[in-house]
């Protein structure tokens, strides 16, 4: 197929490249830079020049794809909610490009969408639709899609990660720099879910292929992981003590990190595993957090 991808410069999107070359298929990769196009085109990808500011510079190149595959986000936290409706737009103008047709758009969401509540694992069949994140906008925009008779499915991530980024994971150790210490809330039980970048970027090639309207994938290689041990882990890297922050004292420590420090976000991919035939085999979260050259 001929693959339409957004954010292909991105943490995820440059592991999706090679995962869907390897597979045979055309990647005509986003890009607003010219690093961007020098990188795509030496990986052997197309180069398409747009923005997420522009859904109009995007919706023209996934009008020409066989599939498109949408990993693209503004990661500017201090616009989060401005941000996540922003990937509302973007979403609506990647699905108005294909529509009429069954090519598939796959789209991006984390796997809190997918949180029963109760402290117990998020799952692929729940949509929590009342979900504060505002990151829910992403869903209700694929919803939106898929009720017009859109081909869309989702992938949810968890923390993703590899020895040089780890999700939410990242701020935290610069956070930790900045104040001298590795910290975590209370007690340090909750959990964050994880899954390795390579097993993400083979999980979104299997989703796109599969094509299957409304489907929803969580690229989870690990339940759920204590922050007590990431807080640990990170600690032994950077060389700096470990210690608890009361919980009202987590937004002042953490500053808008302290809104995800106290979270327990377990998920399963119990589902994805049995659908796609899925089975995540990269190092734990802790095993990269180690491997990190600090």
């Amino acid at each position: 197929m001929r693959i339409f991808l957004t954010g292909a410069t991105g943490f995820i999107g440059s592991a999706i490249v090679p995962e869907l070359l390897q597979a045979g298929h055309q990647v005509v990769g986003v890009t607003r830079s010219d690093a961007g196009a020098e990188a795509l085109t030496a990986a052997g990808a197309e180069v398409h020049r747009g923005t997420l500011e522009d859904p109009e510079s995007l919706r023209s190149g996934a009008a020409k794809a066989d599939a498109v595959i949408h990993t693209a986000f503004d990661h500017d936290f201090s616009r989060f909610a401005e941000n996540c409706e922003k990937d509302k737009r973007v979403i609506a103008a990647l699905g108005a490009a294909i529509a009429g047709s069954d090519r598939p758009l796959v789209i991006t969401s984390g796997v809190g969408m997918g949180s029963p509540g109760h402290g117990q694992p998020a799952v692929e069949d729940v949509f929590n639709a009342s979900h504060p994140n505002p990151r829910i906008a992403s869903e209700l925009a694929g919803n939106a899609l898929l009720e017009a008779g859109v081909n869309v499915s989702v992938v949810r991530l968890p923390q993703v990660h590899n020895p040089v980024k780890q999700g939410l994971i990242s701020p935290l150790i610069e956070i930790a720099r900045q104040k001298g210490v590795s910290a975590y809330v209370g007690e340090g039980r909750n959990r964050f879910s994880a899954g390795h970048l390579l097993d993400a970027a083979r999980l979104y090639r299997l989703a796109v292929e599969k094509r299957q309207p409304g489907a929803r994938y969580n690229a989870v290689g690990e339940e759920g992981v204590a922050v007590r041990a990431i807080a640990e882990a990170l600690g032994r890297g950077l060389k700096l003590p470990v210690v608890s922050i009361a919980p009202e004292k987590a937004v002042e420590h953490f500053g808008w990190m302290g809104m995800f420090a106290p979270m327990d976000l377990p998920a399963s991919s119990a589902l994805t595993q049995a659908r796609l035939g899925w089975h995540p085999t990269g190092p734990t979260l802790i095993a990269d957090l180690d491997a990190m050259r600090y």
